[in-house]
């Protein structure tokens, strides 16, 4: 499983950090870090099942619907 964050979609609300603070995490300006790592789209490596299990929950919390789970 992987995580798909749609960075065009995403408005650095930050509700994904509340969700799960050990997968996603904001700069110091205020913007999810993987903006950094990628310019459209962020997909992580294989998650581990217990992260699998924690991004689960900040997919849930995405006011954007602009995270979402793969694999």
């Amino acid at each position: 499983m992987k995580l798909a964050v749609d960075l065009n979609q995403c408005e650095n609300h930050g509700q994904c950090t509340f969700a799960t603070p050990s997968l996603f995490s904001l700069t110091d300006e205020g913007l999810l870090s993987f903006r950094s790592l990628a310019r459209d789209e962020y997909v992580s490596a294989d998650l581990t099942e217990a992260d699998a299990e924690a991004a689960a929950a900040a997919v849930d919390m995405c006011p954007m619907q602009a995270i979402s789970l793969r694999g």
